[in-house]
């Protein structure tokens, strides 16, 4: 798969780690470069092999969510071939240290499926997400299985394909309850109400989306585990998926607010695809309870995080919010017309 990709795009990279450097500093990445290179010549792999991987699986996944999925897509799949899966076979100090990169090396994978996701490649990504899991169930660590099984449950929702998805949601919620801290278990509840939500049962998506909430509420002090911090901060997690929830039951105007709050909770400079999606969200929302200058305010926010953003997913977005907005225009709204000429402009130039 590896190699599909990077002879599909015809670009070989002589290093990932310049990919990287723009979040790390050069002397660290160096000396990931070294630790890596050790491991290789027989050395015995041990945490500080692990953290490396962490902090280059996490500079990677800011570097996405901040430019979007088509940016450094190639340098992952080359730091991954080169260097994670030669430290996943080598000689561990410890089980736990093994369990530890085995587990690193899936959130790396998990991500690979993600930046396929986000550039409209799904059965790509269904097949890195499989990969992760293969890794995840490998390692033990606890939850981790269960945490991939919820990602496939979301794909299988945004593609309307939910014939699986509530068992995916359902076991791997199962593998993590009472497990992991609040913070996480709150995550694998809220995607569990949506999947409720989706088979036509609104009383037990409601409750279940409130018990996310109130788990979330109760430990916002909980670490989480580097593996569930995939998508940044869990409380901005479990509003917008409860978003979702309230928009499958039809309450737009509770979507509205909980996608406003899931854009409010994250970091806008380095979350900002996911952000400028939240807001997309909101914007519909808001238009389906027939108020359009609020909706354009919030397009209009929402196209101001994308600017430098390489998304499939923010450029559809964009298409069909003009789509939105073009019975309005012809109607001569002056806020729909404006902000229509600025997603033109967006579009002609991504």
């Amino acid at each position: 798969m590896w190699r599909y990709e990077l002879d599909r795009r015809r670009f070989l990279t002589t290093s990932a780690y310049s990919v990287a450097a723009a979040a790390l500093p050069l002397s660290y990445v160096r000396e990931i470069a070294d630790r890596t290179a050790a491991a290789r010549t027989g050395q015995v792999v041990g945490m500080a092999e692990v953290a490396a991987v962490r902090d280059m699986v996490r500079a990677f996944s800011e570097m996405d969510e901040r430019h979007g999925g088509q940016h450094g897509r190639s340098a992952l799949v080359q730091y991954l071939h080169d260097d994670v899966a030669p430290l996943c076979r080598g000689r561990f100090r410890t089980e736990e240290i093994r369990r530890h990169m085995l587990s690193a090396a899936s959130r790396g994978v998990h991500l690979l499926g993600w930046k396929s996701y986000d550039a409209g490649q799904q059965g790509l990504a269904q097949r890195y997400y499989l990969q992760s899991y293969a890794l995840a169930v490998e390692s033990g660590v606890t939850g981790h299985d269960g945490f991939v099984m919820r990602t496939m449950a979301m794909q299988g929702l945004k593609l309307h394909r939910p014939e699986h998805c509530q068992s995916l949601a359902e076991t791997g919620l199962n593998r993590a309850k009472g497990k992991v801290d609040a913070q996480t278990e709150s995550l694998f509840r809220v995607v569990h109400a949506h999947t409720l939500a989706k088979s036509g049962r609104p009383r037990a998506a409601l409750a279940e989306a409130k018990r996310a909430r109130a788990l979330l509420a109760g430990a916002p002090g909980d670490e989480v585990p580097f593996w569930a911090l995939a998508w940044g901060p869990p409380a901005a997690s479990v509003y917008s998926r409860t978003a979702k929830v309230y928009e499958t039951l039809g309450d737009h105007r509770t979507a509205a607010e909980q996608y406003g709050r899931a854009a409010a909770s994250r970091p806008a400079g380095t979350y900002a695809r996911i952000v400028a999606l939240d807001l997309v969200a909101g914007a519909e929302m808001q238009l389906k309870r027939g108020q359009i200058e609020q909706a354009c305010v919030t397009w209009g926010q929402a196209l101001d995080h994308m600017d430098g953003v390489r998304s499939v997913r923010t450029r559809k977005a964009v298409i069909s919010m003009r789509r939105d907005l073009a019975r309005f225009r012809a109607r001569g709204v002056r806020s729909a017309a404006e902000l229509d000429e600025r997603a033109r402009d967006f579009l002609t130039g991504v």
